[in-house]
């Protein structure tokens, strides 16, 4: 196992505004969308993190930022220690960092399984006997190994999700990207695609970026970061972010069912501490 956490910060954005550019007919702008301003943050190797926020925040937008799909138009985005915007850099960015969006049908091209998952290291021109052991590594770590010859199409949404996680994985990145990934699947599928972040932030020692804005996936972060309007407007643990329920519902955002629970009985006179994150703590309060 990896250890989890190094000095050194492998992401960091150091101020970075991001403008989309709305262009006419002939192509001359006619208006400018600032989706991220002065937005910075810092990662370290190992980390879960965990990115906030309604739609329109700007979340997603940073992510691309993260694996150089998107260049900041002003600032920084330094990648293990590269800047993003320099062109050598962009491939070994992209190496380092895997990206895993909404829909699993857009991201999943192969008839079979294996054949998906080793499509991104043969792109890379690993050799096939290696291939070979990539692909059947990264299914096992995500428990898909017994999928390797069916057919995607037959999976579940959380299944697909998973594969479209192993061919990632398959390229062997130090992060993980997960920009949304769960939005489009049922609970079930979500609670798959969580389990399997937290496994291979946990086991495998990978840095993983959770992009959601479902609060309850959230409970395991090493660090949250709350976006809005393009702006990081707070940062801190997932305690202490679902301690501060006021400022949450300010940003249109819902403490998960079993904090709001606690709160409310805190209101109501009963003695329970503020951020409670899952049922076992609150029981345990009530039970002290």
């Amino acid at each position: 196992m990896c250890p989890r956490f190094y000095n050194m910060n492998f992401i960091e954005t150091e101020k970075v505004i991001f403008e989309y550019i709305e262009r006419d007919e002939e192509g001359n702008p006619v208006k400018v969308k600032r989706a991220l301003d002065d937005v910075s943050i810092s990662v370290k190797k190992g980390q879960f993190i965990a990115i906030l926020g309604h739609n329109g925040s700007g979340k997603s937008t940073l992510a691309k930022h993260l694996n150089a799909l998107l260049y900041p138009t002003e600032g920084k985005v330094l990648i293990d220690g590269m800047d993003t915007l320099e062109d050598p850099n962009t491939m070994k960015v992209r190496r380092r960092v895997g990206m895993v969006f909404q829909n699993p049908d857009n991201q999943i091209i192969g008839s079979v399984v294996e054949e998906d998952v080793g499509f991104g290291p043969e792109n890379l021109g690993i050799p096939t006997n290696e291939i070979r052991e990539r692909v059947d590594e990264s299914l096992k770590i995500l428990d898909m190994y017994a999928y390797r010859l069916h057919s995607p199409n037959r999976l579940s949404g959380g299944q697909k999700q998973r594969v479209a996680i192993a061919g990632v994985i398959a390229m062997h990145p130090q992060c993980i990207v997960l920009d949304e990934a769960t939005a489009m699947l049922d609970p079930e599928g979500r609670k798959e695609v969580i389990r399997a972040a937290r496994a291979l932030n946990d086991v495998e020692g990978m840095t993983i970026i959770l992009i959601t804005h479902y609060m309850d996936e959230v409970i395991y972060a090493d660090n949250v970061f709350v976006m809005s309007e393009g702006r990081v407007v707070m940062q801190g643990t997932p305690r202490e972010i679902f301690s501060q329920e006021e400022s949450l519902n300010a940003l249109r955002l819902e403490l998960p069912a079993v904090t709001k629970l606690a709160a409310k009985l805190k209101r109501a006179g009963i003695p329970v501490h503020d951020g409670i994150l899952t049922a076992k703590e609150l029981a345990d309060a009530l039970v002290l």
